[in-house]
């Protein structure tokens, strides 16, 4: 009986076996890539500060595809979820009549079961040869956004093959685990009844979690909103997206139809308008199918890509208030009567040895030669513990980026500045900042000549126009432009990242949404054909369609920012009490390509399969019923 049901409805199951495989090859090549990062692959004749970045890359891809892994099996069990669960709802006679014949309330679930088994085997058989490509796929896209060094390879390993296909079977089984307990609880004269009352679609478990995870949401936005503190609001953004896109996604057949209303008031006035609008407030089950992952797309992309930004703006900000330097100068600059200060500053290779209880410890990382007084005269920065003062001969100070990392004031550590071994004593230990590129300081005077890149930080004399000043060097910023850089640096860093998961998620979705447009078309061909035999026509039909599909995008979208600004209201907040003016980065672009991707996708799904439904004369399907 699963196999004929699959076989006969395949319709139904293409988007989940669609979810599988691309669960199944994501899987296999995430794993093929990340066994080859456990052993970074290092060229001889670097630089252990060279040594040190790759081997960081490698463990940065590492994290990266692990979060792949997850985001994956999530978003697949999640597919095949929806894809069972809509199922189960338009088979409900089909199933009524299986209980009326004699079938067990555990047969009907194991029947559910076998279907996900066959669409699970399927799904892991398609996916397998995906997993090759997606090996090459992901290897490359790693070494183009830079997270990965060029020569990387990807040796072929047998046990994410066998991982992989463990993943694709379990996924799908776990998926239908609800929708099999649902069919399993199918009456057969509730079913055989028909009515329109006999189909909740809100079960009191979905009430139970859309208002549990609604009333979580309401409380974590009034705390990021009473924190008034931007790492808090950081923190509590993150759980906002998540609960939230939870809540309004198991509330979808009660909140879609509500904001359906602002929309649907555009589309008065006309009647294929007006039976759009109509199908989208009363046809519940189908809006909130097509709506819900679109309201999960865009409160994670858009919320996530705004806390991103909101942090990277925050970073110039903070630097822009600490620094009173008016130019920031790409060479040495000498003191002149123009300056009322000059920081001259230059950053170099380190590797730091200190012990940690019996255990040697090592950084590698960078330092930045100071002169303490200019250096003082140019930042507001000052140490939370000792002094800058201190800072000369064998000393070094504990800079922002390693404020954490347990460093103790007066103890020794050992420094390799170029081809210098140096016992430098810890005269100083700065705050933490959002910026965390400064990692020591050291007096410049330790630094050997011709290694390191120098900048210098100028404070122009009061009454002195700092342009005229700019104007004589070639390579030179204002401190404003200087900060805005530092901050689109860290943002770069994360661009990768993000694209990565941006792509993924927008994959699966793209898939839940078809699939969820497909299998309600097959649902309605009783119902375009009832509406050309009341008058409209074919393209009246479609046109019908591809309004309601446009109107459900438009809510979906509405919502999941609701949810994303929600999450950066917080960041909002705490930015504003922490540098006295709200610092907050709404990504409208990625919301408006986001906008335009899914009306493209879904409007055109939509018309699709509803001239492949009205291709039959409409007197063929009003004959009988299947």
């Amino acid at each position: 009986m699963s196999l004929g049901s699959v076989r006969d409805r395949w319709h139904l199951f293409a988007g989940a076996v669609v979810a599988v495989a691309l669960g199944v090859g994501l899987v296999q090549s995430a794993l093929q890539v990340l066994a080859a990062t456990d052993r970074p692959q290092v060229p001889p004749g670097v630089s252990d500060f060279e040594r040190a970045q790759i081997r960081e890359g490698y463990a940065g891809a590492g994290t990266l595809l692990g979060m792949c892994v997850m985001l994956a099996v999530f978003l697949t069990v999640f597919v095949v979820s929806t894809t069972f669960g809509f199922a189960v709802a338009q088979r409900r006679r089909e199933l009524g009549l299986l209980r009326l014949v004699g079938a067990h309330r555990s047969g009907v679930g194991l029947m559910l079961l076998g279907e996900a088994l066959v669409l699970g085997i399927a799904g892991t058989a398609a996916g397998l040869p995906i997993g090759v490509l997606g090996t090459w796929i992901q290897s490359k896209l790693l070494i183009h956004v830079g997270i990965l060094p060029p020569w990387f390879e990807a040796p072929w390993e047998q046990g994410a093959l066998w991982v992989a296909a463990i993943v694709g079977l379990s996924t799908a089984l776990a998926g239908v685990l609800a929708a099999a307990w649902r069919a399993s609880r199918v009456s057969a004269l509730e079913a055989l009844a028909d009515l329109p009352h006999t189909r909740p679609v809100m079960t009191g478990f979905r009430w139970l979690w859309g208002i549990s995870a609604a009333a979580v949401t309401v409380l974590m936005v009034i705390a990021g909103q009473a924190a008034r503190e931007f790492l808090a609001g950081l923190v509590l953004a993150l759980g906002v997206m998540v609960c939230g896109s939870v809540a309004l996604s198991q509330l979808s057949p009660v909140v879609v139809p509500l904001a359906g209303r602002l929309p649907a008031l555009v589309l008065r006035g006309h009647l294929v308008a007006d039976l759009a609008r109509a199908n989208v407030l009363h046809a519940v089950r189908r809006s909130a199918a097509t709506a819900a992952p679109l309201i999960v797309l865009v409160a994670l992309l858009v919320g996530l890509w705004g806390t991103f930004g909101s942090m990277a703006k925050a970073v110039g900000e903070e630097q822009r208030q600490l620094v009173t330097a008016d130019l920031v100068i790409g060479e040495k600059v000498a003191p002149g009567p123009d300056f009322a200060a000059v920081s001259v500053q230059t950053t170099v290779p380190v590797k730091v040895t200190r012990t940690v209880g019996r255990k040697k410890r090592t950084e590698y990382s960078e330092a930045i030669g100071i002169d303490p007084p200019a250096f003082q005269r140019t930042h507001k920065l000052r140490p939370r513990k000792g002094s800058l003062d201190k800072l000369s001969g064998a000393t070094l100070a504990i800079g922002p980026g390693m404020a954490m990392e347990g460093y103790k004031l007066g103890s020794t550590v050992t420094v390799a500045i170029g081809a210098r071994r140096l016992p430098l004593k810890v005269v100083a230990v700065m705050p933490e900042t959002l910026d965390v590129s400064e990692n020591f300081y050291v007096p410049r005077a330790l630094i050997p000549p011709g290694i390191g890149t120098t900048e210098s930080l100028v404070k122009v004399v009061p009454g002195k126009d700092p342009r005229a000043v700019a104007a004589r060097y070639s390579e030179v910023r204002t401190v404003q432009d200087w900060a805005e850089a530092k901050g689109e640096e860290q943002q770069r860093g994360n661009t990768g990242l993000f694209a990565v998961l941006m792509g993924l998620a927008g994959v699966y979705v793209a898939v839940a949404v078809v699939n969820a447009v497909v299998m309600a078309a097959t649902d309605r061909r009783r119902e375009f054909a009832l509406a050309r035999m009341a008058g409209l026509t074919r393209g009246q039909v479609i046109g019908v369609a591809a309004i309601e599909s446009i109107t459900v995008v438009v809510i979906g979208v509405l919502l999941g920012s609701v949810v994303a600004g929600a999450a950066l209201a917080g960041i909002g907040a705490g930015t504003a009490s922490m540098f006295g003016v709200v610092v907050l980065a709404i990504p409208w672009k990625l919301l408006g390509a986001i906008l335009a991707a899914s009306l493209v996708v879904v409007c055109s799904t939509a018309a699709l399969t509803a001239w492949s439904a009205t291709r039959q004369p409409p007197i063929a399907l009003l004959g009988g019923r299947d």
